[in-house]
């Protein structure tokens, strides 16, 4: 029979359901046992653990709540892997200094690993790992961690078990290439019918949700509007296969890594980037032939990829005759040219978007004009990208550069202002429209732009810098951007009281 918990041991699981830190404190300090089981045989760490009660977890093991002990009707539940199913990595890296092992099985043999690999949680993955986790410990279905993650279509995983040294890369690869060319949506669709009844009166819906680099489909059985069971999978299936190639020393055709790339079609995800990226450090002149050629395309997204692709073909790092490091650039006298004319005939705006990083990326002055064009660009991540790209490629003397900067550190994009403000900052001109541009930022609502703005005229010695500076690094985040950012600046006031009192300043506490 199962025991009734008393109204103490009640108000405690209560207490943890609701987050509530303080009355958990008053409710241990009154005698409730820190170990008290619910009706279920659950205990106050493995609830704390699911809830992501970061908090609370802390406060019941510093009171002295085990680690690994496990709860629920058949005793069969270990908080790690409850917080690890979740992704509530806070949580897990508390359990694990704690002193949870990584790798302890609860029932059913699933380990936190298998559980947090199978949910696609890469920050939870790579804590484990830190803590000693075995990247390749098979899960209870004998698979693999990488093989999984290779399934479940997320790269950010994939990349955390590569560092740590995971092994079955060939059959992860092989994993990931069966699904780059299946339906991913269907699948989990017709998996869920087959698993619930197909005539049980079901009806599927679903929803793409951008997040890890990708997209996460998820879809829902739903009888009568209810959700009644569901399932989800990452979509990098692309970017895990060439991650891989690229392990196993496998040269991927130009035409295969970028139909991965156009399969997503979104430069800013990671099949995208890694196709791109694969061939970049390839730097041959197949690839830069198969790039051209893409130039002359009518389609716009074979020409933005074949823009990415030449904006830093072959770049490596290397070291001038004076010991000084430089870059390397051997298709740039025959890439500019193809990026310039791309950028005078390109309307649309992700095309536009990759001819201009590509222009910047080279850092050629020359293509100034071909920037500067697309700064009035009624979109505002073409402003974004023109901004970026003329971050150190405006010279001193360039009055249309530098006013351009100026006006786009008014944009009513944030991002647009931050990204000007820092270029028009590092423009090693000392103007009074400089400095009036730059101090008009000082109090911009973006504090990552108010400290580029006061860098900018720290670095002028403009007395404006100083109280700006002031309040960035006391009421910024301690671990913030902007905070950083004046940080890093104070090393340019010449006044060394004024630098000593800079550095002394102390975040507020919060």
């Amino acid at each position: 029979m199962t025991k009734e918990p008393t109204a103490g041991v009640a108000d405690l699981f209560e207490a943890v359901h609701a987050g509530e830190d303080d009355v958990v404190v008053g409710l241990l300090r009154a005698g409730i046992p820190v170990d008290a089981t619910d009706e279920d045989g659950q205990t106050p760490l493995y609830l704390a653990a699911v809830s992501d009660e970061v908090g609370i977890v802390r406060l019941l093991l510093a009171a002295g709540a085990a680690p690994e002990r496990a709860g629920g009707p058949d005793a069969g539940d270990l908080p790690l892997c409850g917080a690890a199913v979740g992704g509530h990595t806070e949580v897990v890296r508390a359990l694990l200094a704690a002193g949870a092992r990584p790798d302890l099985p609860e029932a059913y043999g699933f380990t936190a690993m298998a559980w947090a690999v199978g949910q696609g949680h890469a920050a939870t993955v790579e804590a484990l790992l830190e803590y000693g986790a075995d990247p390749d410990l098979p899960g209870p279905n004998g698979e693999p961690p990488l093989v999984s993650a290779a399934r479940r279509g997320s790269p950010s995983t994939v990349r955390a078990l590569l560092r740590h040294g995971a092994a079955s890369k060939d059959a992860a690869l092989a994993e990931a290439r069966q699904w780059l060319v299946r339906d991913v949506e269907r699948e989990l669709r017709e998996g869920l019918l087959r698993a619930y009844g197909e005539s049980e009166g079901y009806e599927a819906d679903s929803r793409r949700v951008e997040e890890d680099g990708g997209v996460t489909v998820v879809v829902e059985l739903l009888r009568d509007g209810e959700p009644m069971a569901g399932n989800e999978q990452q979509t990098g299936h692309g970017a895990i296969a060439t991650l891989l190639e690229g392990e196993l020393g496998i040269q991927t055709p130009y035409a295969d890594l970028a139909e991965r790339a156009l399969r997503c079609g979104d430069p800013d995800q990671d099949d995208w980037i890694e196709s791109v990226t694969a061939l970049w450090r390839r730097g041959d002149e197949e690839t830069f032939q198969a790039a051209a050629a893409w130039c002359a395309s009518d389609d716009p997204l074979r020409q933005a990829f074949a823009a990415d692709v030449l904006a830093q073909l072959g770049f490596t790092s290397t070291v001038t005759a004076d010991g000084h490091p430089g870059p390397r650039r051997p298709f740039a006298a025959r890439a500019l040219p193809l990026l310039r004319e791309l950028s005078r005939e390109a309307q649309e705006p992700e095309l536009i978007q990759a001819v201009v990083l590509g222009l910047g990326h080279h850092g050629d002055p020359a293509a100034l004009p071909e920037i500067l064009r697309h700064a009035g660009h009624p979109d505002a991540e073409v402003r974004h990208r023109v901004a970026l790209a003329l971050g150190g490629l405006v010279p001193n003397d360039h009055a249309d550069g530098i006013e351009t900067l100026i006006a786009m550190s008014r944009d009513a994009d944030a991002h647009v202002r931050d990204w000007a403000t820092m270029a028009l900052a590092g423009v090693e001109a000392d103007t009074h429209r400089i400095r009036e541009a730059l101090a008009a930022r000082l109090n911009d609502p973006d504090a990552d732009t108010a400290a580029e703005a006061a860098r900018g005229l720290a670095m002028r010695q403009d007395p404006r810098a100083a109280q700006a500076l002031t309040r960035l690094l006391a009421d910024e985040d301690p671990d913030g951007y902007a905070r950083d950012t004046a940080a890093d600046a104070v090393r340019h006031i010449q006044d060394e009281r004024l630098r000593r009192r800079l550095e002394g300043t102390s975040p507020r506490c919060r």
